[in-house]
């Protein structure tokens, strides 16, 4: 199974990411960089977090616009799975592939914390081993993560069973109390919090399984036993 870790200037996840993959699932990732193509025979992609062109004009605005994000829009037409966690999730809201906008945090300030999410939608290549309302112990680390909708689109969110991921309590504001998203076909999966910094015990002080089942979850659909 090969996943591509989409890198920009001024990521700072995409090792933490890779390390997850390779290390602790064994997948064969690789890292692209964003003026680079992605192959056809890719399997999944991931958008790590970080503060691509440091966050100028607003967080993602720019590295939406870098070319390897066509392929990626292309691929996730074609149903690939696609995955963007913190500033992964602001450049596919900047570029389309997921609806709302992420604004900053309602006290302004940057926000590094652990939280709980609670899973709302587990049919999507990322929570396909959860149970409904099962609770996540992740962190958060971002200054612009407060999920916006309007009311109209937040009905059809609800509708279409886009939201993935909620806080299981107000942590920035977010429309919704909602942490996670996904396209209308369940494919996109765009999320705040980070789960690479949580699915290994040594760095997880409360319970990494939960976790973890992001990433068991994209075995699961591609049919890999790990």
């Amino acid at each position: 199974m090969k996943v591509g870790v989409v890198v920009f200037p001024g990521s700072n996840c995409d090792r933490d990411m890779y390390h997850v993959l390779t290390d602790v699932f064994n997948l064969d990732a690789q890292y692209y960089w964003h003026e680079k193509s992605l192959p056809k025979n890719i399997d999944a992609v991931i958008l790590p977090g970080g503060f691509s062109y440091g966050d100028r004009l607003r967080a993602g605005v720019i590295a939406a616009h870098s070319p390897i994000i066509k392929d990626v829009q292309k691929m996730a037409k074609k149903g690939i799975p696609v995955l963007g966690v913190c500033n992964g999730f602001q450049i596919l809201v900047e570029s389309g592939l997921l609806p709302g906008v992420l604004l900053k945090n309602e006290s302004l300030n940057f926000m590094c914390e652990w939280t709980n999410l609670v899973v709302e939608n587990n049919k999507t290549p990322f929570t396909n081993q959860f149970k409904l309302r099962q609770k996540i112990p992740i962190p958060i680390a971002n200054g612009e993560g407060r999920y916006y909708v309007d009311d109209d689109t937040l009905k059809e969110l609800k509708k279409k069973n886009q939201i993935v991921f909620r806080y299981d309590e107000v942590v920035n504001g977010s429309s919704n109390r909602i942490a996670g998203v996904c396209n209308e076909d369940g494919n996109v999966v765009g999320m705040m919090p980070h789960p690479e910094r949580a699915v290994e015990s040594e760095i997880n002080p409360i319970d990494n399984k939960p976790s973890s089942l992001i990433f068991e979850s994209l075995l699961s659909k591609m049919g890999v036993s790990n």
